[in-house]
This record gives structure tokens, C-alpha cells and sequence, in this order.
């Protein structure tokens, strides 16, 4: 079992402006009916020390092939607000709604894989843990053509650094449902020593229950930390979604699979034990991330699986498989 990867990536690289010269990469996607296109929201920033980072829209007739629909970003940090970055987007769509996860900071975090990057926000000696730490939290937006957006707020806790969060694209059993992966949940007086993957239910996509552990690295290639990677899809045995592993031996981000039940997705019903999905291209193994896939979207369209992933924290690039046959051999070979 593999994701097959596209030939000519990466599909889409930086541009000469001043909000994507720099990197694009970790998009989510969906494919739109009624103007029969593939849509990708993508994570872009430009050379600024700072490190503002943007979502710019791009769309595609075939999957493979993107253009930007505009020179501008649309959806930018806000400077005064809490929202220092709108990095890593989840994408689902519910009625008429599109409903965007995306990770935050209360600062922009500068250009982090740098040995000189500083930290430009300010460095108070108490207050709210965001305003200390500036860690990740998650918050929610919404909009009807994918270009003007409500923000609705954070829906995760800012005390954790929480980010890797996604919800599903319908209610389960008349709740929503959101995946996450609170960094500080681990060790002592957990079941999972490294941060792990959590799963939590809500009434109106806001405020949330009490998460409860969904699951924690097992392999080799995920014994440093897991978290989940694109928001699940139905097929006939159940949610179907991809998660990302990172491995102590390398730092590499690898890539793994679960299908979880349909009306009780806190159940695992399979698992991939090898990642289906590695770095292996100069493209995936030299960037700001050496050693990196990560997928953020998904599309199945004709039975075609489309996994879009940013390589090396620089590029967006995409990979496929046959959808109901990639569901088969998960479920019959990692049936638990």
C-alpha cells in the first residue's frame, strides 16, 4: 500500500511577491461541484524576518495543474489580534458553509528554521500563557466562496500548544467531531509518553468536550510524536484518514493511515503498521524542514485518491492512489 507521487512535483512553488516569495506548502483542498474545479487554500510567506504567514487560493481543472486566482492572500494575520499567522488549513465543506481549521500564534513565530531567528513579540515576565509561550492554538473561520472569511474564533485551549486540528465534514451521531494534538498531553500521568492524536465532540463547533485519547505512535517511524494530517473521508468500512509520524532516529515526517468506525470514530478499526509515505526527493529532503511530507488535503474524485502535501516546509506537491482499493488492502492488512 502506497500513495503514488505526481511525476512533476512539486506543483506549485514560491512566487516573486512580497507574501509568497519565499515558501508555499501544506494546503488543504476540495473539489467543488458546481464549478467542477479542485480548490487549494495554501500556506505562503515571503522573506520577511518576521515570518507573516498568508493562505492564498489556486484552483485546477485536473488535480494536477494549479492557478492563483488572485496576487493577493486571502486570509492574512492580523498584527493587533491574536492570530500572529494562518499556517497548515483544514478544509471541509458543510451545507453551503466552507469551514476552515487553521493553527495561530498570538505572534508571528519568524523564520524558524534558522540559528539566528528572533523572537519579535513581546517578552513580558507574566501574564497568559499565549502571550509567554506564543505556542500554537487552532481557530475557525467560515465562508461560502473560499475568498471572504468570518473568523470565528479559537476553538482550542491556548494554555497547550495545539495545532494538527481538523473537524470531520458531517456530524457523527449529531455532533461534530474534531481531531488534535495538544503537545503538553503526554508523559506523566498520561498513556501516551509522546504527543499523540486526540479526538473531542461538540454541540456547536466552538466549545468542546473533554478530548479523550484516539491514538499514540506504535512503529519505529512515529515513536517521536503523531499527529493527524487530513480530515477524514467515508468509505464503505468507515473514516478514512491519513496521519503523519515523526521518527526520533531521522526527524522525518512520515506518513500513515487508520480507518475509524462510522458512527463510533473514538474506534480504530485499522491501522497501517509500515508508512505508506516517505521523503525521498530533493524536493521533500532539502528545505526549511529537511525530511519532510505532510498532508493536508484530500479529494476523491472518480475513485481517485488526490493527498496534497507540503515537502520540506517550501513546496505543495501531490500523490494519489486508487481510493477504493487503497481502503481495502488498509482494512484487510491492518484490521485490529
Amino acid at each position: 500500500m502506497k500513495l503514488n507521487k505526481y511525476d512533476k512535483n512539486p506543483i506549485l512553488t514560491a512566487k516573486g511577491n512580497s507574501w509568497e516569495g519565499l515558501c508555499v506548502l501544506n494546503p488543504a483542498a476540495i473539489y467543488d461541484e458546481k464549478d467542477k474545479e479542485f480548490k487549494m487554500l495554501y500556506r505562503a510567506a515571503g522573506n520577511d524576518l518576521t515570518h507573516y504567514i498568508h493562505l492564498g487560493l489556486a484552483v485546477s481543472k485536473d488535480g494536477f495543474n494549479f492557478e492563483r486566482v488572485s496576487d493577493k492572500p486571502v486570509l492574512s494575520p492580523d498584527p493587533t489580534g491574536p492570530d500572529g499567522g494562518c499556517e497548515d488549513p483544514r478544509l471541509v465543506k458543510m451545507g453551503d458553509y466552507y469551514y476552515l481549521t487553521y493553527a495561530s500564534r498570538t505572534f508571528a513565530p519568524g523564520q524558524y528554521w534558522r540559528d539566528d531567528c528572533e523572537y519579535f513579540g513581546f517578552k513580558p515576565q507574566e501574564g497568559p500563557t499565549m502571550l509567554l509561550t506564543n505556542g500554537s492554538f487552532t481557530s475557525l473561520a467560515v465562508s461560502t466562496d473560499l475568498v471572504n472569511w468570518k473568523r470565528l474564533g479559537r476553538i482550542t485551549d491556548t494554555r497547550y500548544d495545539d495545532r494538527d486540528v481538523y473537524i470531520f465534514p458531517e456530524k457523527v451521531e449529531g455532533q461534530y467531531v474534531r481531531i488534535s494534538r495538544p503537545m503538553e498531553w503526554c508523559g506523566e500521568g498520561y498513556e501516551n509518553e509522546k504527543p499523540a492524536i486526540w479526538i473531542a465532540f461538540s454541540d456547536d463547533l466552538m466549545e468542546w468536550g473533554k478530548p479523550t485519547l484516539l491514538m499514540k505512535g506504535q512503529e519505529w517511524w512515529e515513536d517521536a510524536k503523531i499527529g493527524g494530517s487530513t480530515p477524514p473521508v467515508k468509505c464503505k468500512y468507515g473514516w478514512m484518514m491519513l496521519y503523519h509520524g515523526v521518527a526520533s532516529k531521522d526527524g522525518a515526517y512520515r506518513v500513515g493511515a487508520v480507518i475509524l468506525d462510522e458512527k463510533d470514530p473514538t474506534k480504530i478499526l485499522a491501522r497501517t503498521k509500515d508508512f505508506i509515505m516517505e521523503p525521498e526527493y530533493p524536493y521533500e529532503t532539502a528545505g526549511y524542514y529537511n525530511g519532510c511530507v505532510f498532508p493536508t488535503g484530500i479529494v476523491v474524485k472518480d475513485d481517485t485518491m488526490y493527498v496534497y502535501y507540503g515537502a520540506a516546509d517550501k513546496f505543495v506537491c501531490v500523490a494519489t492512489a486508487p481510493f477504493e482499493e487503497f481502503c481495502e488492502q488498509l482494512y484487510k492488512e491492518g484490521k485490529l
